[in-house]
């Protein structure tokens, strides 16, 4: 009543309800004038969700529902030639296309397809390569599946890796292909565990399944004994680690021993990963042992004879977007598991342990454990999609688009809107920049690691370029990078290389949509593959690499803790290992770190784990506790909790007399304090 921006009208409706004169209800209109204000889709809001109902997908592709498609199912595990009989009759087909989920395994079967005679072109969102000279297209087609056309005929289509249907991030790319594909035959390739979601998605379209089960073509053994020392490691051996730091740590500590391994993780290019792969298969190469991430697990053909887990705990992203530290899942363990013993290797069986004894208890549990079924596909706006909402909502904001387009949206059980945060994220990053929505929403779907800030700015740099109309020259992009870039002294340039790689791709990206804005495709993919070879040979020196970073890093650094290397990391996270360059295992810092409250019981394993060579009273009351409480990471509960696991694992001596003798220092030290 006292405010003076309130409107007569209103302060007299408020004036009777005072007086008992008026009812509170004569506010509404008032309420629903302001509230058509703040959220303009009140008023059209039957349109929207029209617009935004996803219930029937396979509507959304009327040339597939034009014809009746023969849809084959092979099911098996890694190494159980699923794969090759789908890809055997891609070859022997008058037409025909591959979609799979990495670049590299679409250059595989590019490259298999033309030594056997059959033409293939490759088409991945940097690359065109044509089998043709003269560009004409072939009528066989290698491709990721983002890429993968839903208008063009074709005898035979293959889509690998179909579990992937249910990835959060990823997974529409699968329901389009496995709905939108014009194909007399689809030959798809993955876990059994797809097979009843499958089977349901083509019911809806009226089709068929017609399923083939295929079992593992070489034997694969869960050790009983863990590899506890780097001092065991066998030749046709491969680390399986889930952070840069470890990748590092232990690539050091094998060198150190005298021995040569190979190095692949998932942001290397695709050239590096595949020298280092050719290194290690290669008989004749002193290179015998394999340090990797799970970046192995599809793509590359290793001849593996023993998986080792460093550890079972990952870093992943759930379907809201929320980070979590949780045990890998059985899809995953197998999928990893089985790289070794590959059928035509030189090891006719595969082999998988753990590095730490008490991990390998829980990873037999998990391979044990059935498969969990597949049970909805991913689904995502479409540009056409997101222009009519911006119809009828002009004012907003892309971010916000997307915001009340997926709130809006309805879908079956079938199906689930696929996480849109790193759309979002780049949608707000460049949303000051004037571009019309159609070239706004491309720019938001560039594939791009928003953890990586070089790349980040870059994409902001070429947004406002091509706002102002000004071509993305070779000129532009070479002072833009420093170009020509040295090979790398220590791990951080190492990884600018990476990045300034990554900036090359996002260039080649962009170059397929927009061609007149970026014009010198050609030449940018000449330099790339001059820094391939660049970063190839920094990889090669990696440990040189980690000892000048150390030896450059302040005193007293047990190991290199650039903010480039933990590979899932908040900005928390950063802040606190930061701050703790004194802390002896970083890898254990950033997983005791990196998790959302609600999962903090569940990081206690992974934490345990991580620590299990440390003395937890080197952590426990010193500043970094201290510091963790105060973040919120860690409560007095947990830490009570932690402390007394340590100290009953101490007395029952289960680290050995030099573990003993720390706890006894350790209790001398307390009782000094206590005096």
């Amino acid at each position: 009543m006292e405010s003076s921006s309130v409107s007569a009208d209103l302060h007299i409706i408020l004036n009777d309800i005072c007086c008992g004169a008026g009812h509170v209800d004569d506010l509404f209109p008032f309420f629903l004038r302001h509230a058509k204000q703040i959220f303009p889709m009140l008023d059209c809001m039957d349109d929207l969700r029209k617009i935004s109902d996803l219930r029937l997908p396979p509507n959304w592709y009327p040339d597939a529902r034009a014809i009746q498609r023969k849809i084959i199912f092979h099911a098996g595990p890694t190494n159980s030639g699923k794969t090759y009989h789908a890809i055997q009759r891609f070859l022997s087909a008058k037409s025909g296309i591959y979609c799979g989920p990495l670049k590299l395994l679409a250059h595989e079967i590019f490259q298999k397809s033309n030594d056997a005679n059959v033409p293939c072109d490759l088409v991945t969102g940097e690359e065109r390569v044509y089998a043709n000279e003269d560009a004409r297209q072939a009528p066989h087609i290698a491709c990721t599946i983002e890429m993968c056309s839903t208008n063009t005929p074709y005898e035979v289509a293959v889509i690998d890796e179909i579990q992937m249907i249910r990835d959060p991030s990823r997974g529409w790319a699968w329901t389009r292909a496995l709905l939108g594909l014009c194909a007399e035959e689809i030959h798809i390739c993955g876990e059994a565990a797809a097979i009843d979601l499958v089977t349901e998605l083509m019911y809806t379209t009226g089709e068929e399944v017609e399923v083939r089960n295929y079992k593992r073509l070489t034997p694969l053994t869960v050790l009983d004994y863990a590899l506890e020392s780097l001092d065991n490691l066998r030749p046709g051996d491969c680390i399986v680690c889930f952070s840069k730091n470890d990748i590092y740590s232990i690539s050091r500590q094998i060198e150190a021993r005298g021995l040569e391994c190979a190095v692949i993780y998932g942001s290397l290019p695709p050239g590096t990963k595949l020298e280092q792969a050719k290194k290690f298969n290669d008989p004749d190469d002193p290179c015998k042992i394999l340090v990797a991430t799970d970046a192995i697990g599809m793509g590359l053909n290793l001849c593996i004879k023993r998986i080792i887990f460093n550890s079972i705990v990952k870093p992943t992203v759930n379907e809201k977007g929320e980070k979590e530290i949780d045990s890998i899942t059985t899809s995953q363990a197998l999928q990893i598991a089985g790289r070794a013993g590959r059928y035509s290797s030189s090891f006719k069986q595969g082999e998988v342990t753990t590095m730490h004894r008490d991990d390998l208890v829980q990873l037999k549990e998990i391979l044990s454990e059935p498969v969990r079924p597949v049970k909805a596909a991913g689904l995502h706006p479409t540009p056409e999609q997101i222009e009519m909402f911006a119809y009828h909502l002009p004012d907003a904001t892309l971010s916000n688009l997307i915001d009340i387009f997926v709130s809006l949206s309805q879908v079956d059980g079938l199906y689930f809107v696929c996480n849109i945060d790193d759309f979002k994220f780049l949608a707000d990053m460049i949303q000051h920049i004037p571009l019309n929505l159609r070239s706004r929403y491309v720019f938001c779907t560039a594939p791009l690691n928003r953890k990586e800030p070089f790349v980040c700015t870059t994409l902001l740099k070429f947004a406002r370029q091509f706002s102002r109309n000004e071509p993305l020259t070779f000129d532009w992009l070479c002072r833009h990078t420093k170009w020509p870039l040295p090979a790398p002294k220590n791990i951080k340039e190492l990884v600018h290389l990476e990045a300034v790689h990554d900036v090359f791709d996002l260039y080649l990206w962009l170059s397929y949509r927009f061609m007149d804005m970026f014009p010198d495709a050609v030449l940018v993919r000449d330099i790339q593959k001059k820094l391939d070879d660049i970063i190839q040979v920094g990889v090669c020196n990696i440990t040189k690499l980690i000892r000048a970073s150390q030896s450059a890093a302040a005193p007293g650094t047990a190991e290199v803790l650039s903010e480039d290397f933990p590979l899932s990391r908040t900005k928390r996270d950063t802040r606190v290992v930061s701050d703790h360059r004194g802390a002896k295992s970083p890898a254990a810092l950033s997983i005791a770190v990196d998790v959302p409250g609600e999962k903090r019981a569940k990081s206690l394993k992974a934490y345990r784990s991580a620590t299990r060579q440390e003395d937890l009273k080197s952590h426990g009351r010193g500043s970094l506790a201290n510091r963790l409480l105060r973040e919120g990471l860690l409560t007095q509960e947990m830490l009570r909790q932690l402390e007394s696991e340590w100290q009953d694992q101490h007395r029952n001596g289960r680290y050995g007399l030099g573990s003993k003798r720390d706890d006894q220092n350790s209790s001398k030290e307390t009782g000094r304090k206590k005096k």
